[in-house]
């Protein structure tokens, strides 16, 4: 199998599996509360960690360089877990994850100032044509427009911080020890809302936050290995079929129909998107 075909295979499944770990995240906090939600799935997704660690790289790998960098991101990631599920509790899954779309638009206009990357003419081309799908979706001032679709955007926004901190990180801590130890602080985060007040876990809800957790930690496994052997450019359009898992799962759990709103909000900002990776690669 070539390096392409077998990173579009494991991006494709990484989507999969991180969206089928949203309708599990929203299917438990229904019934659990949200810091619970984020520990116990986080510390099932230890389950997949620990074994990766064992067999396939070293303790050492988890040495910390930037600990003051790996914090920050861990905290990021805990906000933006934060208003990611809670946008799920209270949004039809399709909507919330199409509004996260919005994360990879907020990361190019925050890599001028805090990378000091230059934005170049076809960027922001894509920047506004994804502003622009995002005010479809929302449209402000419509008697349909929710407070709560904010939750995911600004899940979006906190996430691109995230990515941003990321790359930074990157150039001196190893992936398995940035995707380790955001997991420890995020489920420390959730830990810490024990004393507010926990549901009792029933042997259903056990079987779901282990399928959470495993999902979880196995989606960005292969999110991670499919960046690792293929193109950026080449991989990142995948995550758009997000979309369809979140459409075809929120439809036959929950019975929910994407608007025509979301579709036509959606086309526009993967289009800007689409538009800015091959401009990019072109200019490559």
């Amino acid at each position: 199998m070539s390096p392409v075909i077998r990173s579009l295979l494991l991006m494709s499944l990484g989507i999969a599996l991180l969206t089928a770990n949203d309708a599990a995240s929203k299917y438990l906090v229904q019934s659990h509360p949200i810091g619970q939600v984020i520990g116990l799935r986080q510390a099932a997704t230890l389950l997949v960690l620990i074994p990766y660690m064992m067999l396939f790289s070293r303790w050492s790998a988890l040495r910390v360089v930037d600990w003051p960098g790996q914090i920050s991101r861990g905290v990021l990631f805990l906000i933006g877990s934060v208003f990611i599920v809670w946008s799920l509790g209270v949004l039809p899954l399709a909507t919330a994850i199409t509004m996260l779309f919005a994360s990879p638009i907020f990361m190019v206009v925050l890599s001028a100032p805090l990378l000091g990357e230059r934005i170049g003419r076809h960027r922001w081309v894509a920047v506004i044509g994804g502003f622009a799908g995002v005010l479809i979706i929302l449209r402000p001032g419509a008697e349909s427009f929710q407070w709560a679709l904010l939750l995911p955007l600004l899940a979006a926004l906190v996430n691109a911080l995230r990515d941003v901190l990321t790359r930074r990180l990157a150039r001196t801590e190893t992936s398995i020890a940035i995707l380790f130890w955001s997991n420890i602080i995020l489920m420390a985060g959730g830990f810490a809302t024990l004393p507010l007040g926990w549901v009792p876990v029933t042997s259903n809800a056990a079987f779901w936050f282990i399928v959470a957790g495993i999902v979880n930690g196995s989606a960005h496994f292969c999110i991670i290995e499919a960046l690792r052997t293929g193109e950026a450019s080449v991989v990142a359009p995948i995550r758009y079929t997000a979309l369809l898992w979140a459409a075809l799962l929120g439809f036959i759990v929950w019975g929910e129909l994407p608007e025509i709103w979301l579709w036509a909000g959606a086309t526009v900002m993967v289009g800007s998107s689409l538009y800015m990776i091959r401009a990019e690669r072109r200019r490559g």
